[in-house]
């Protein structure tokens, strides 16, 4: 199988995966916590050792700097205009059907910039895309299900529910595409600062959303088994560096 396509469908299987739990079955608390807390730790070691030390040999430190910037005030700028989908919230009943039509139109439009992050990686090689490509389809699948639960309780449609929530793997794709397509046309400048905004985005993601996300309301801060589940997602990345 091409190596393009098996990347491809490991990024967009977390919404696909997610919508399909959504509609089943909703996994424990402590498993779900846990793989968004291994999730961070994996997006936050590879932005660290493998995308900015690859944005600095491609571009000179301001723009490395820039582009880490332009990523973080890009992720701020999605976070205004879309509301947070955490784990917690799944547990809320949502009876308005519009409410759930606009959460699955927030994570639509949220999805793209992943799709560039994931092709990103192809700038450094085959092993690092397919890392940053299993950190964001594992950080997908709560999105997943907290999507397609609170469609499928307004409608009962299982089939329209799991169509409709797994077509947010869609932007993945397509920012996938476009991402493909600049980091192959522009100069080494601006595809590291591409590489760098990447990382922004990365981190953005991991301190915004799967650290807070993984935290029960019942807690103020991680349980050990969230800890460690941190600390593998870093060693994960390291061993794969090595291989």
């Amino acid at each position: 199988m091409d190596p393009t396509l098996i990347i491809l469908l490991i990024g967009a299987s977390g919404p696909i995966i997610g919508s399909a739990i959504g509609v089943l079955k909703k996994p424990s608390d402590k498993f779900t916590f846990g793989m968004l807390a291994f999730a961070a730790g994996v997006m936050i070691a590879i932005s660290m050792l493998e995308l900015l030390p690859q944005a600095i040999t491609l571009a000179p430190l301001w723009a490395v700097a820039t582009g880490l910037g332009l990523g973080t005030i890009l992720m701020y700028g999605v976070d205004k205009l879309i509301p947070h989908i955490h784990p917690e919230a799944c547990k809320q009943r949502m009876s308005i059907h519009r409410t759930a039509i606009f959460l699955l139109i927030g994570i639509f439009i949220h999805n793209f910039p992943e799709g560039l992050a994931i092709a990103s990686g192809t700038i450094i090689g085959f092993r690092e895309t397919l890392i940053i490509a299993v950190a964001i389809g594992i950080h997908n699948i709560p999105e997943g299900i907290c999507t397609s639960a609170p469609y499928y309780y307004c409608t009962k449609k299982r089939l329209e529910t799991f169509l409709l929530s797994a077509s947010t793997a869609i932007p993945i794709v397509l920012g996938f595409v476009v991402g493909k397509f600049l980091f192959a046309t522009i100069s080494p400048i601006f595809v590291g600062i591409l590489v760098s905004l990447t990382a922004g985005v990365m981190m953005y993601i991991s301190a915004d959303e799967l650290i807070p996300a993984s935290i029960s309301k019942h807690q103020s801060h991680w349980d050990r088994s969230r800890i460690f589940s941190f600390m593998i997602g870093i060693v994960f990345v390291l061993l794969l560096g090595h291989i």
